[in-house]
């Protein structure tokens, strides 16, 4: 009986020593680098259990010993908690941290970026050529994408902020779009409530518009409120706008890259040389530096302004006609000293 209960008790022994011994190298295992010498990306399928997720990761050259953290894993309980979507493994990572991300579900985010003074058929193309983003726009006729965002009397152009968006691989297209559509609206809403007291235009959306001429006419970020000043002045005292890119996003696709003295006399909507006032829409979708030019306008007095000529895109600003007419002679005399057709 005494040497029954000695052998118990040694067996226990050993079996508590060996446990601990177990315990001591799982704990080890479980922190010991990946074999990842370069940030490898892998997908979780949906419905994929984690025992085929860490055979896989093994197959790869991955993970060291798959059956141990995946018996770990169904021990605490996380096994079943993982979440479907692609990752990405970074050297230095351990098996602790992918089990804690895919459980997380930390997923690899991807990016698309809308350009400050696109136009909204330019964003389109961008988010079509996104091979990370489920494509539901395919064929849906420009008019109608602001119906799938629950405004369908909503002209599209303008209605995006631009900026980097980042999303899961499989998130659809029109998910960034409500993103950049809800990120517009908040940037437009703050800067019309914190708008300039004198400033004379009616509504937000007008402030959109004319935010969109000053994003496709200035090419330095110290000009845009002068620039939002000269057309402010003029529709103050009923002169028009003038302003090529109006007429050329009136000629739309026919616009071959030059604007033809015909094409300033050929009536748009948009041809704010024919016609008096804002164009109806915005005609590009203008960045957080337009918006706030618009609502914040500087009054210096000018009416005109043209390209000084110089390659960092500056422009002359002229309160008369005259003094106009002297700086578009300078320009034209500059670019073709460059060598430059006018």
């Amino acid at each position: 009986m005494k040497r029954a209960l000695k052998v118990a008790l040694v067996s226990l022994v050993v079996l508590s020593i060996a446990a601990f011994a177990t315990a001591i190298w799982i704990g080890h295992y479980l922190h010991v680098p990946l074999r990842v010498e370069r940030p490898v990306v892998f997908t979780v399928a949906p419905g994929s259990s984690f025992a085929t997720v860490t055979i896989q990761l093994a197959q790869q050259g991955i993970l060291r010993q798959p059956q141990v953290l995946s018996i770990y894993a169904r021990v605490r309980g996380q096994a079943q908690r993982i979440r479907a979507g692609e990752y990405e493994i970074r050297s230095g990572a351990t098996p602790a941290d992918l089990l804690e991300r895919l459980v997380r579900g930390d997923v690899l985010l991807r990016e698309v970026t809308i350009v400050e003074g696109w136009t909204v058929r330019d964003m389109l193309r961008a988010l079509a050529s996104s091979p990370y983003l489920e494509h539901t726009l395919e064929g849906v006729p420009l008019a109608q994408i602001m119906a799938r965002l629950a405004q369908p009397d909503v002209h599209p152009e303008g209605q995006f902020f631009p900026d980097t968006y980042r999303f899961a691989r499989g998130t659809s297209d029109i998910e960034v779009l409500r993103k950049a559509h809800e990120a517009m609206r908040s940037r437009l809403d703050s800067a019309w409530t914190s708008r300039d007291t004198s400033l004379s235009l009616p509504s937000p959306y007008q402030a959109l518009i004319l935010a969109s001429l000053v994003e496709k006419e200035s090419a330095l970020p110290a000009e845009r409120a002068r620039i939002a000043g000269v057309f402010v002045r003029r529709l103050r005292v009923g002169m028009r706008l003038q302003s090529d890119p109006t007429v050329i996003y009136g000629l739309g696709e026919s616009y071959t890259g030059d604007i033809r003295t015909r094409d300033l006399h050929d009536d748009t909507p948009y041809n704010t040389y024919t016609r008096a006032g804002l164009p109806p829409t915005p005609i590009a979708l203008p960045g957080a530096g337009s918006l706030q030019a618009a609502t914040h306008p500087e009054d210096s007095g000018a009416l005109f302004f043209v390209a000084t000529g110089e390659t960092d895109g500056s422009h002359y600003f002229s309160a008369t006609l005259a003094e106009h007419d002297a700086a578009v002679k300078r320009y034209l005399a500059r670019i073709r000293a460059r060598g430059v057709a006018p």
